[in-house]
């Protein structure tokens, strides 16, 4: 009975069917998903950009008016009472006002106090050393301007104000004479600069508690709303901040100050805003902004606009116990983002059918690749059967392949390490030393190189005594100590036990030898600490033999012969060095 043999398939048409189907097929799903995936993506991503916006205005908001109440503590500590007259306390006020207004020069750079009496006191600071002394110091009196260079200057008068200032009849005096603490002015125009400025105040007491003055401090809000303006939501995206009541604060997209029709210059509302996208926002959160209840915030929405079309929103709340309370709005249109999701379905037909084509060509190039590096590895293999522990395998790749090379490499280094002090193992050191023999002669220079052989000095009573475990950190430290104390082209090895070797390569001479010799045998003289029962010092030292190629061998193995009779030699001479002596080890309990 005969049987028909299964066919055979191609490596190549193996690789590259599956290949081919699955761009398609991959092809196809992102081209009927990409849309609805899209949209949703949009809606997740719109989201967290509006969260991150808002959050990026409210901490702008936070830094910009959190130094307004150091200001004020700086200049009236809480608890301190206030002078009955300006004139009582002045330089020390002044002193007060001078480092206040130091503390966030922009934008808390003026301070001032107004008091029962109508007089004034108000520092505004133009430079670290250049200010203004704004003071009037009689109720009938108009303000006299200073100005003062320095915190012990001298007061230069420049003028008087025209108009009379009663401090007494100013919003922030009645609103900080009201206020049992800190508390915030509704903004309002700076007719000098036509910004927006906000007054933070608090009342001060007279040492026995009655109300006495208001001091205060300004902050200006162009800063802030330069930063709004600057702030990148989308294309067509917006930011603003607003009052309750829908008087803009700061804005990307309109000015928040207008010019009106008698010359005057006045707020704007959002309500009132020429830009459609901010006064659509704005009347679509005015219910929210009113619930003062409402504390799930910051809160994302979505709502359409005249023309239909859907618009991505957030609104949060900025509150402090001085009574601040402003609202920020972000907006963008869905369409800024979604018809990216349109082109990018069209791309992905386009990139499928090139994808198709493209994949036939990669998949016989994978075939190629893969063969190559098969056969890299098994030659890899042979070597290291042969014996061959340094060559590295050479492969660098992120897949099973590069896995299987990173695993011969390991074992190359494992099979030429040990284990217990990391320094290179006897195998690695016969290898090295072949090769570097084979080195020097093939130079016309005809180079020398040494071999030092190590044996320690009374290692098995350290063992005896102290335990294996205590062995096993004096030949760790010892090995540490070897590798830096030669140079980075030479090589040391473990070559067994107690006994290392260390092949000095490149070596002048005899005497140069000799010399690496002495400066190994002082640094194995140095005393190792153990902590065994508490820190014990053990100074063991050990015997040092030289070869020298080619006079003292020009084998490997002649080279270690002679290297390992000398220090033999040197080992009997030295039996009773004092150095070894005086060593006593404590016995293991």
């Amino acid at each position: 009975m005969s049987f028909l043999r299964p066919q055979k398939l191609p490596l190549r048409l193996v690789l590259i069917v599956p290949y081919v189907v699955l761009v398609v097929g991959l092809a196809l799903a992102l081209g009927v998903l990409s849309y609805s995936a899209g949209s949703n993506a949009v809606s997740t991503i719109s989201s967290q950009l509006l969260l991150e916006v808002v959050g990026r205005i409210s901490q702008a908001v936070d830094r910009h008016v959190v130094g307004s109440s150091a200001v004020l503590e700086t200049a009236f500590p809480e608890g301190m009472p206030a002078p009955k007259n300006i004139e009582d306390d002045f330089h020390e006020l002044r002193n007060r006002f001078w480092v206040a207004t130091a503390i966030h020069t922009d934008p808390n750079n003026y301070v001032y106090y107004g008091n029962e009496a109508g007089q004034g006191l108000g520092l505004f600071r133009h430079s670290d050393e250049e200010v203004e002394l704004r003071m009037k110091l009689q109720a009938d009196e108009h303000r006299a301007i200073y100005r003062v260079t320095g915190l012990d200057g001298a007061l230069n008068f420049v003028r008087r104000e025209g108009s009379l200032f009663d401090p007494r009849q100013r919003p922030w005096y009645a609103d900080g004479r009201n206020a049992r603490g800190h508390t915030w002015t509704s903004v309002y125009i700076d007719f000098g600069t036509l910004q927006l400025v906000a007054t933070r105040a608090r009342r001060v007491l007279a040492p026995g508690g009655a109300f006495a003055g208001v001091v205060a401090t300004d902050v200006s809000l162009k800063a802030l709303n330069d930063f709004v303006s600057r702030l990148e939501v989308s294309p067509n995206g917006v930011a603003f901040i607003i009052e309750p009541d829908g008087n803009l604060i700061a804005s990307s997209a309109s000015a928040n100050v207008i010019t009106l029709p008698d010359g005057r210059h006045g707020r704007i509302s959002a309500d009132a805003s020429d830009h459609p996208l901010l006064k659509a926002t704005y009347e679509t959160v005015r219910e929210r902004i009113a619930n003062r209840g409402d504390e799930r915030l910051p809160r994302v929405f979505e709502f359409k606009d005249a023309g239909g079309n859907l618009v991505h929103a957030a609104f949060d709340r900025i509150r402090d116990k001085a009574g601040l309370d402003w609202i920020t709005v972000v907006t963008m249109p869905a369409s800024d983002y979604l018809g990216g999701v349109t082109d990018n379905v069209r791309r992905t037909i386009v990139l499928a059918a090139l994808a198709v084509l493209v994949a036939i060509g990669i998949g016989l190039g994978i075939i190629g690749w893969v063969a190559r590096d098969l056969r890299r590895l098994a030659e890899a293999a042979g070597r290291i059967g042969d014996g061959d522990l340094d060559t590295p395998v050479g492969l660098s790749r992120r897949d099973e392949i590069g896995e299987l090379a990173h695993s011969f490499e390991r074992m190359q280094a494992r099979l030429r390490t040990d284990r217990l002090t990391g320094l290179a193992n006897r195998e690695a050191l016969t290898q090295q030393l072949a090769r570097r023999i084979e080195r020097a002669r093939a130079d016309r220079r005809q180079p020398r190189l040494g071999v030092l052989f190590i044996d320690l000095n009374r290692f098995k009573d350290i063992n005896d005594s102290l335990g294996h475990d205590a062995g096993d950190r004096v030949l760790q430290e010892i090995a540490e100590r070897l590798r830096h104390s030669v140079r980075s082209e030479d090589f040391v090895a473990r070559y067994a036990g107690d006994e290392f070797v260390i092949l000095v390569d490149p070596i002048a001479d005899r005497d140069a030898l000799e010399q690496v010799r002495r400066h190994v045998e002082d640094v194995l003289a140095k005393p190792v600490a153990i902590e065994e029962a508490g820190t014990i010092d053990l100074t063991a030292g050990g015997a040092i033999g030289c070869a020298l190629f080619p006079d003292d061998g020009d084998s490997p193995e002649g080279l270690l012969r002679h290297a390992d009779h000398a220090m033999y030699a040197r080992k009997q001479r030295s039996t009773a060095s004092a150095a070894d002596s005086v060593v006593r080890f404590p016995q293991r309990p």
